[in-house]
């Protein structure tokens, strides 16, 4: 609906711009009152909102021609309650003449009538605001009547050719009581309402050279946004400017009468963080009048560049305006929003740096290697000798007296071989061989000193045997079916008289028959090193038992290890269950300090004794043991028991000590482990024992107590050994000085 241009004008008033203008001509009256003008300008654009709601065929953006006629069309409607407001809103009291309606300009267009815009704001007292220029509304006077709204319609492809005559038509249509498809629609002002002033409708000016250029422009934007749809929640916040300064509406443009918004009509004002629009060219350009753009009908299309805040700091662009991509683009834009860029890179710099990131870790690191090195398990302190490791006895090898014939052998247990003659290769050795049949028995059941051990059960074969004594044998023949025999007698009685058949009576015990024990005799011959040794019969009654002078002091040696049966051997004879008395064949004993063992004889092996005995020598006891084989001079159990006596007695004759340390002399050291040392001495003197010729061996040991990590001085911590065996020389040692923990110092440069 277009209002009518007709106004009443008052006295005062400047002249009313007149509908026609020649082209290029800037009218007189517009450049002498230029408030006037803009406020009739003010008044345009309400009038355009109004006119742009109301029509039905003109397309949006671009400029409608009036009937040629040149009359008014803008008529209301009959029997319609609403009245086209005529009355355009006063400011300062002045009211401007009409003017003819204008075309409503588009955005670019206004964007050059900044000037316009300014002189408008002038007369008004306050400054416009110009991106929401739209929200200052102006309120009906009458609260009956409303202006008529329609919804934006489709544009049509041709400007309609002839004027609006009913305008009541839109505004009785059904359609007009539902909101427009704009998402800014409401934000248009109301014309004030004037129940005796009807705008009239100027007829269309023949566009000026400028106005030609601004018609265009506007036109083209108005193009672009009919093509374009798009959602634009705040495209109509923009105030676009009217053309210049000075120049002539366009042709078919009216611009009705009107005034400014006033303080009580401006319903809110929006101040953007900062404007999309560019700033002012000058400061004399006049303020543009904001104008009101309709889009198209449909969905609103976007703006040429979006809305958004200019507050927040955008990422840096590289040349070609994108975003920088890699690694480096975060530490950039740090930089440029602390404003401190990075120093440049230097030798000094990173090796600063390095300096700070891994000095925390090293120390962090020496903290718990500290922490773990000082709590670490301590190592077990051992003993070490710094005294010599040997002595040597001065002279020349003694010479024993050995038998003419057969082989012989003699040790000192723990020193070593004090002498041996003849071959040393297998032979029968007769009864000798009993020793190996105690000692499997006293093996595999031990026997304690003093004790008789368990309960025999005589066999029917050891009473059968029993009568074999007939035949040569030697045997027991007081033992009887059903009777028992302690394992001691049994014992005693096969090293003593020799008693072959108790011997057999042991086999089956132990092994359940004579085979199995046979096997074991030369398993465990094998152990101890006999390698000429042979056992096919548990008495050596058999003249294929045969084994060397060698291999049996071997056995010797072990057997007198076992005091039970050293117990027994030593014993110049023994009584049976039956109180019978038998004498030991072998004479050495009780004498000269000889302690068994055992003899043996065969018409085939000849005499044979296996002996062993003991003397006191530099506070020790040394064990000799020897053994001679192959005696057939007769008697042969007497020619063997002879000389053997005397090998024994130049044996025990040869053994001599010597002080090889003195008390309290330093012969080893406590090591802690980590390098520390304590020294130890002797807690008296030590005495080697041996022969001219022999050299004895000395250790240093714990005696199988583990060393402490610290100690007062004087606490016993070892043993000084000279030799092995039985006759070993054994030495307590103690601590001279106190035995200190290691240092903390120690314990944190200890390895491994």
């Amino acid at each position: 609906m277009e209002p009518d241009t007709k106004s009443e004008a008052k006295p005062g008033d400047k002249p009313e711009v007149k509908s026609e203008a020649k082209p290029g001509v800037k009218a007189p009256a517009e450049a002498a009152a230029g408030n006037d003008r803009l406020k009739a300008a003010v008044a345009a654009w309400v009038a355009n909102a109004d006119d742009t709601a109301g029509s039905d065929g003109g397309e949006s953006g671009k400029p409608r021609e009036s009937a040629t006629s040149g009359k008014s069309t803008g008529k209301p409607a009959a029997g319609s309650d609403e009245k086209p407001a005529d009355k355009p809103a006063e400011t300062s009291g002045a009211k401007p003449a009409a003017k003819p309606a204008a075309k409503p300009v588009s955005e670019p267009a206004a964007e050059k009538s900044g000037e316009e815009a300014k002189a408008a704001d002038a007369p008004a007292g306050k400054p416009v605001d110009r991106p929401t220029a739209a929200f200052g509304v102006v309120k009906p006077k009458n609260g009956t009547a409303k202006p008529a709204e329609t919804p934006a319609k489709k544009p049509s492809d041709k400007p309609s050719d002839k004027p609006t005559d009913k305008p009541s038509d839109s505004a009785a249509d059904p359609a007009a009581d539902k909101p427009a498809d704009q998402p800014t629609a409401v934000f248009r002002t109301v014309k004030p309402k004037n129940g005796t002033a009807k705008p009239a409708e100027a007829p269309a000016k023949k566009p000026s050279g400028n106005e030609a250029e601004a018609d265009k422009a506007a036109d083209k934007l108005s193009d672009k946004q009919a093509a374009t749809s798009g959602d634009q929640p705040t495209a109509l916040l923009k105030a676009p400017a009217v053309p210049a300064a000075g120049s002539a509406p366009a042709a078919g443009k009216a611009q009705p009468k009107g005034t400014a918004d006033s303080d009580s009509e401006r319903t809110s004002q929006f101040v953007p963080l900062k404007s999309d629009a560019p700033a002012a060219p000058a400061a004399s350009a006049k303020p543009a009048i904001p104008v009101s753009v309709t889009p198209p009908t449909g969905v609103p299309k976007a703006p040429a560049e979006a809305e958004r805040t200019k507050q927040t700091p955008l990422p840096p662009q590289s040349a070609a305006g994108a975003e920088p991509a890699g690694p480096a683009a975060p530490l950039d834009l740090l930089a440029q929003l602390t404003n401190t860029p990075p120093p440049p890179e230097t030798p000094v710099r990173t090796a600063v740096r390095r300096v700070k990131i891994w000095t925390p870790l090293v120390a962090l690191l020496l903290i718990i290697f500290c922490v773990v090195q000082a709590f670490r398990p301590l190592p077990d302190p051992t003993l070490k000798l710094t005294a010599s490791k040997s002595y040597a006895f001065e002279g020349a090898k003694p010479s024993l007296p050995w038998p003419t014939e057969g082989q012989g052998h003699v040790e000192v247990s723990g020193l070593g071989t004090l002498g041996s003659f003849g071959e040393q290769k297998p032979v029968p050795i007769g009864s000798v061989a009993k020793t190996m049949t105690a000692y499997m028995v006293l093996k595999n059941h031990p026997l304690k000193l003093g004790e008789n051990g368990p309960m025999i059960d005589i066999d029917a074969k050891a009473v059968s045997d029993a009568g074999k004594e007939s035949e040569g044998e030697s045997v027991l023949n007081t033992v009887k079916p059903g009777q028992k025999i302690s394992l001691r007698d049994a014992l005693s009685a096969v090293m003593i008289p020799s008693a072959n058949n108790i011997a057999r009576l042991l086999a089956r015990w132990d092994s359940q028959s004579e085979e199995a024990f046979i096997k074991k005799m030369n398993e465990t011959a094998k152990d101890l090193g006999m390698k000429n040794t042979t056992y096919t019969d548990a008495s050596g009654l058999m003249e294929t038992t045969v084994s060397t002078a060698e291999d049996q002091v071997k056995l010797g040696k072990k057997a007198m290890e076992i005091p039970a049966l050293v117990a027994i051997t030593k014993l110049p004879s023994w009584k049976d269950p039956s109180g019978t008395t038998h004498r030991n064949y072998n004479t050495l004993v009780p004498f000269d300090g000889a302690i068994g063992i055992k003899t043996g004889s065969t018409t085939k092996a000849g005499g044979n004794l296996l002996f062993a005995g003991q003397k006191e020598i530099g506070g020790t006891t040394q064990l000799i043991v020897a053994a001679v084989l192959g005696q057939h001079k007769a008697p042969i159990i007497d020619t063997v028991n002879a000389v053997s006596k005397k090998v024994l007695i130049a044996a025990q004759g040869e053994l001599r000590d010597h002080k090889v340390v003195k008390k309290g002399d330093v012969v080893g050291r406590v090591d802690d482990g980590l390098g520390g040392t304590t020294p130890v001495v002797a807690t008296k003197d030590v005495t080697a024992v041996g022969w001219s010729g022999l050299t004895v061996s000395l250790a240093l040991n714990d005696a199988g107590r583990k060393l402490p990590h610290s100690a007062k001085a004087g606490t016993e911590v070892g043993l000084l050994t000279v030799g092995s065996g039985p006759g070993q020389v054994r030495v307590p040692v103690k601590l001279k000085k106190d035995l200190a923990e290691p240092s903390f110092g120690s314990k944190l440069t200890r390895l491994g």
